[in-house]
């Protein structure tokens, strides 16, 4: 790194966690509006997350745990491995607290910390405090209305995942492989055994990093069962994580289920207090391979939604919780896939609630008996946040792929814009409150509606100020943003592709946050070009379905046209210097793009890339792809290793190789294949580096290693 030196940015950004230490997150709203929960760091360097209570009435917030002053837990000590996972898959940096569940009225919240179980009363807002925290209360005992006190429940000392029984009086986790209940009774195993292949109450890996559900156990409402899912992933390949640079270290073995290959066996069973299990048959005679979602609503049955293996049919199943039977009360069928919306389906007052592929737009669907499409043609259902008290569906949707507004839905059509205009949004709805979270390209708020009050962040503010100009390029009228220098005169500037590019994730919004790495590299010299192509979120089914059996063509001809359009607009852009970096699918695209289009690409970074789709998980890569048993051209043609000989520009590959989703082979495999066609190439590999990267010293010095490989590959011409 010989001139380099150490840019303002790099640094805050490590140190920060990508600006979200401060930050209010993981909003949850009372069902009687009286509460509102959520958790916050106490600086924007500082990662050990708090809970808060904040009412809606006044705006007054109130700190409810503080994990420092937890007696015991200020050591932090080492995580269970299910919590390391949990993390993992959801791409958790923080600390401290991290997640909880409370009661639906938000009076008692239950929370792990170091594998430790902890239980909080939290007050009515505005009520005193009972003292510090550890002191009196027992569960079980009704408590007084300015009682605010932490308990620590007996546990096996390796808990995950807490959930807070309806009555508030216990707690059911996951230890190991089992589930435990704990209380005032102590701490005792439910259910759950030895089996090396068998767990019970955890979100299998498919479920966790794929379809959005990341728990295992749900509690009846009377609180006299659990729903609890039992794995067995003794047919999954066992693949192998290593350390080389610690030879003395055993490699930690997965369970991975690439594609084309066996998943893990998921049951789900009624488990009552005394251990007794009732199978539930929600395979259907071996129709549904995926379970997708458990409910087991106040008031109703136990629900399952059910996928099958190819994706393209998804059932809504109620079950008896005696017998285990089902009955199915809503199917949806697509040509390509269903896709997995967040908040659905839903069953609330005998209507089902989805969200449907209908004329071109993904639509909010009321009660399935008659298929009643809510929405409007155009506005793009993303997810449901809630209900509101008339039955109205509150959703997050897009009329335009720049921005997310909050919309309210009546089941007659009639809809009420609650939190609209320029920015992303997300919304936490309960009792007739909405506490919206809006990110635009000038920063981010968190606000209570009604009311208006703000909840406090403390977020640092970024040492780059992102300017991006927005645009419509191509015939396809592709979403495109170009950041340049602050100050720049308009002399021609080298060209750096930053895409993501492919399905789940968005780059091209109304949102500082997707643009401050793009910015800091603009202001070192370059235009930086970010483009959503087919595949991505936010323009529609067709849109996101153009990449069907196809995951390469589509996205890279997406970012190509982007950039000749772009710079048929704007004489800056150098199209004899262009670069492309990216992550994930972003690394498959960037190391894709100096494959097979040199003429346009002079240089990639590739990081964490999927370089041989038969090699990424089942969930994702069938839905695109099929199965690579009966499809193969699919998987060939996308296939990077198979192309190597192509290379002829300068390549940086970057790899993780603790990472357990895209795996190191991906890299290692593709390194092989192109210095067995004699083509010349750098790895950087990244000891103890999962797929998020989460080490501060790791993301810091990533970002200046990379600007010093672009600088030397788009030396100028001429």
């Amino acid at each position: 790194m010989s001139g380099l030196t150490r840019e303002g940015f790099p640094r805050q950004h490590a140190r920060t966690r990508r600006f979200t230490c401060g930050a209010p997150r993981d909003v949850k709203v009372a069902d009687d509006g009286s509460r509102v929960l959520f958790l916050r760091s106490g600086s924007g360097d500082d990662p050990v997350n708090a809970l808060w209570l904040l009412c809606p009435d006044t705006g007054d917030e109130s700190l409810v745990a503080d994990p420092a002053s937890l007696p015991g837990t200020q050591d932090h000590g080492e995580l269970p491995a299910a919590e390391l996972a949990r993390r993992e898959r959801a791409r958790e940096s923080a600390s401290g607290i991290v997640a909880y569940d409370a009661l639906d009225d938000l009076s008692r919240a239950c929370f792990a910390v170091d594998g430790r179980v902890f239980l909080v009363e939290v007050p009515a807002p505005g009520a005193p405090t009972g003292g510090p925290a550890g002191a009196g209360n027992v569960p079980g005992v009704e408590p007084g209305p300015s009682l605010a006190r932490i308990v620590e429940l007996p546990s096996s000392g390796d808990a995950f995942d807490p959930r807070l029984s309806p009555d508030g009086s216990s707690v059911a986790y996951v230890s190991g492989s089992s589930v435990h209940i704990t209380g005032a009774g102590g701490d005792r195993r439910l259910v759950g055994g030895s089996t090396p292949t068998v767990s019970w109450g955890s979100a299998e890996f498919i479920a966790a990093e794929e379809m959005g559900r990341s728990r295992g156990h749900w509690w009846s409402p009377d609180g006299g069962r659990l729903l609890v899912a039992r794995v067995d992933t003794v047919d999954v390949s066992e693949w192998w994580i290593s350390s080389p640079v610690d030879p003395s270290a055993q490699p930690r073995v997965i369970r991975y289920p690439a594609a084309g290959s066996t998943n893990a066996t998921v049951v789900l069973a009624v488990v009552g207090m005394d251990g007794t299990t009732t199978e539930v048959d929600w395979h259907v005679d071996g129709t549904f391979e995926y379970l997708a979602g458990v409910a087991w609503p106040v008031g109703g049955a136990p629900t399952v939604v059910a996928q099958t293996r190819d994706q393209r049919t998804l059932a809504v199943l109620e079950v008896d919780p005696a017998t285990g039977a089902t009955t199915e009360q809503a199917r949806i069928v697509d040509d390509h896939w269903v896709d997995l919306v967040p908040g659905t389906p839903r069953l609330e007052d005998g209507a089902i609630v989805t969200v449907e592929s209908r004329d071109g737009t993904n639509r909010l669907v009321v009660d399935r008996a008659d298929g009643v499409a809510v929405s409007p043609d155009g506005l793009q259902v993303r997810s449901v946040a809630g209900l509101t008290g008339d039955g109205a569906v509150v959703v997050l949707a897009s009329s335009d792929p720049l921005d997310v507004e909050v919309v309210q839905i009546a089941q007659d059509g009639a809809t009420v814009l609650v939190a609209g205009g320029e920015g992303v949004r997300s919304a936490a709805v309960g009792g007739g409150v909405v506490v919206v979270s809006t990110a635009t390209l000038e920063g981010s708020s968190m606000v209570v509606l009604p009311g208006g009050h703000v909840i406090a962040s403390h977020a640092e503010e970024p040492v780059v100020r992102p300017r991006p100009t927005f645009h419509k390029v191509g015939d396809r009228s592709i979403r495109a943003a170009v950041l340049v220098p602050d100050g720049h005169d308009g002399s021609p500037l080298p060209v750096l592709l930053d895409p993501y590019g492919g399905p789940h994730a968005q780059r091209v919004q109304r949102a500082r946050g997707q643009f401050l790495t793009s910015q800091w590299f603009a202001d070192q010299g370059f235009a930086v070009v970010v483009a959503d192509g087919r595949g991505t979120p936010g323009r529609g089914p067709a849109w996101e379905r153009a990449v069907y059996g196809d995951l390469a063509a589509p996205a890279l001809d997406d970012q190509v046209d982007a950039l000749h359009g772009l710079a048929a607009l704007d004489d800056r852009l150098d199209l004899g210097r262009v670069a492309i970096r990216g992550w994930s699918f972003g690394g498959y695209l960037a190391a894709l793009a100096v494959l097979r289009r040199p003429d346009v690409f002079h240089a990639a970074i590739a990081g964490a890339p999927v370089t041989d789709w038969r090699l990424y998980d089942t969930h994702y890569t069938e839905r695109y792809l099929g199965d690579p048993a009966s499809e193969p051209e699919n998987y060939a043609r996308a296939d990077l290793c198979a192309q190597a000989a192509l290379l002829e520009r300068p390549l940086l590959l970057i790899h993780g190789l603790a990472d357990d989703n895209v795996v190191v082979a991906h890299t290692l495999q593709f390194s092989r294949a192109l210095l067995e066609a004699g083509r010349s190439h750098r790895v950087l590999p990244l000891s103890g580096v999962t797929h998020m990267t989460p080490q501060p010293e790791v993301a810091e010095n990533l970002l200046l290693m990379q600007l010093e490989f672009l600088r030397e590959a788009l030396v100028p011409t001429g």
